[in-house]
């Protein structure tokens, strides 16, 4: 080995060149390709079945495709298409558009695992806010889904260090081909192959250090995890006697439900639900495991779609409408529009955990530009502060404890002032110890008189707090009425098996 040609190459300018346009071409193919495989996911991930299809067949083919082949071809093309000249007539354009392609393929099954490693909860959090379909992805999908793929996109970008050394077979001047035109006038292949190969080393040492440090900045699990205080500090506890509500008797009718039906293949989950919400109403749905609670109240802001039937707000059809007699679905803005007036709380809290408690909060105000920055933070921390989390406000979710996390999603479906929540058993995913916490602060919402539906098994809770019971069983409601009645006297036989039943296990 000829130790000091070895190096004097590291001295040459025509080296360092080549590095520098490795570098560049590996780089902007890696962004570009990683931008254009979370597309290609999306689509993927779509409704549609066309569009699913020909995705599906992108990634099929240019997965299949060598390299070499598609790099050859796309230099070539010019001379079918002279126009393309202008794209594709330097080898490093050439080259870009033949590793975007590829890349792009491979990219985008691994953004679509990171995507269905999403919690589906956590964009319909965002979804029941009133944010439309492309902003839940956006702010809330894929920052998730790109942290959760990023080392095997990191591995992509290794892999596209080491596929530039293809480009030179259409004569890009890079690191290989500056090596082969060396070693082809003097002979020293080993020696002008190690320096090739320690270039080759030293970049990709480089951007594995630069993902990583990448990697380290997404992931707010390894920030220092705070103290949590009592949680139950300066909160209520759930009531001990009835509560009396600032609005005695309840206003017109704010949601309607007629005939809804609703089935999952053969499972019938809502046979002919008929049920009004009115302003200032706090209704208890309640009912065995089972029995189509939770399928109930998230048709009311359009979760999950009906069979037949009507849900309406304010008169107007919730998630669809009507054309030439046929019920379709209504487009995302006009859902998302409805949305914003009925919030919901749900069972598995679904924060959004790479932002703070405050951003949770404000990401409604701000993404729809209901109020501007500064005022949608000062909201977002009278809101935390009514809660009992005004000092919690910059802590990240996995900083607090379920009792906490779920005062702030209280406190963030109360940020765009809804003129209803929905609560999906916002309590059965806490330990006993907690679960007075969240009850004091829905018992404090229902004294102020915000319209409530609550799906829960606090029977105690029920009783205390809501104006109206409603008993469902199967897929139907068996009994509703004043929660008096319905504690004290329920004229259903199943409903009084059920009470005691309950009455007997709490």
């Amino acid at each position: 080995m000829d130790w000091l040609y070895i190096m004097s190459l590291f001295g040459d300018p025509a080296f360092w060149q080549a590095a520098l346009v490795v570098l560049e071409l590996s780089v902007l193919s890696w962004v570009v390709a990683a931008a254009l495989g979370m597309l290609v996911a999306l689509g993927r991930n779509s409704k549609f079945r066309s569009l699913r299809w020909i995705l599906g067949v992108y990634v099929w083919f240019f997965r299949s495709l060598p390299l070499l082949v598609l790099l050859i071809f796309v230099y070539n093309i010019p001379q079918a298409v002279p126009a393309a000249r202008a794209i594709v007539g330097d080898p490093f354009a050439a080259g870009f558009v033949a590793l975007v392609l590829s890349e792009a393929a491979y990219m985008a099954e691994i953004h679509r695992g990171g995507l269905l490693a999403v919690a589906k909860g956590q964009g319909e959090a965002a979804l029941a806010l009133g944010v439309p379909w492309r902003g839940v992805q956006r702010h809330i999908v894929i920052p998730q889904a790109f942290r959760v793929s990023l080392p095997a996109l990191a591995n992509e970008l290794v892999s596209i260090v080491k596929l530039t050394s293809l480009v030179s077979a259409i004569s890009l001047t890079e690191l290989l081909l500056t090596g082969q035109r060396l070693y082809t006038q003097n002979f020293l292949v080993l020696e002008t192959l190690f320096v090739v190969a320690i270039f080759y080393v030293g970049l990709v040492s480089v951007l594995t250090f630069g993902t990583k440090l990448l990697e380290r900045s997404l992931d707010v699990n390894k920030r220092k995890r705070a103290s949590i205080e009592d949680p139950l500090a300066g909160l209520p506890k759930a009531p001990e006697g009835r509560i009396v509500k600032s609005i005695r008797e309840p206003g017109p009718t704010v949601l309607s439900m007629r005939a809804v039906n609703k089935s999952y293949g053969s499972n019938c989950v809502l046979k002919d639900i008929n049920l009004d919400v009115r302003r200032g109403e706090v209704i208890a749905v309640v009912g065995p495991s089972g029995s189509g609670k939770t399928t109930l109240i998230r048709t009311l802001n359009a979760l999950e779609t009906i069979d037949s039937g009507d849900i309406q707000l304010h008169g107007e059809p919730v998630g669809y409408q009507w054309s030439k007699g046929v019920q379709v679905a209504a487009a995302d803005r006009s859902v998302a529009k409805q949305r914003r007036k009925l919030g919901m709380v749900f069972q598995q809290f679904h924060l959004f955990p790479h932002k703070t408690a405050l951003e949770n909060v404000t990401f409604a105000l701000t993404y729809l530009r209901i109020t501007t920055k500064q005022e949608a933070e000062e909201r977002a921390r009278e809101l935390l502060k009514k809660v009992g989390l005004g000092a919690h406000a910059e802590k990240y979710p996995h900083q607090l404890s379920g009792g906490q996390q779920q005062r702030v999603a209280i406190a963030r479906s109360l940020a765009v002032s809804p003129e209803a929540i929905l609560f999906d058993e916002p309590t059965s995913a806490l330990d006993p110890e907690l679960v007075d916490e969240v009850l004091g602060v829905m018992a404090d919402l229902a004294a102020e008189g915000l319209t409530m539906v609550i799906v829960t098994h606090e029977m105690r809770f029920a009783r205390q707090v809501a104006d109206r019971v409603v008993f469902m069983e199967a897929g139907s409601i068996i009994e509703e009425g004043p929660t008096e009645q319905i504690f004290g006297s329920p004229s259903h036989e199943r409903t009084r098996q059920f009470l005691a039943r309950v009455a007997t296990t709490a």
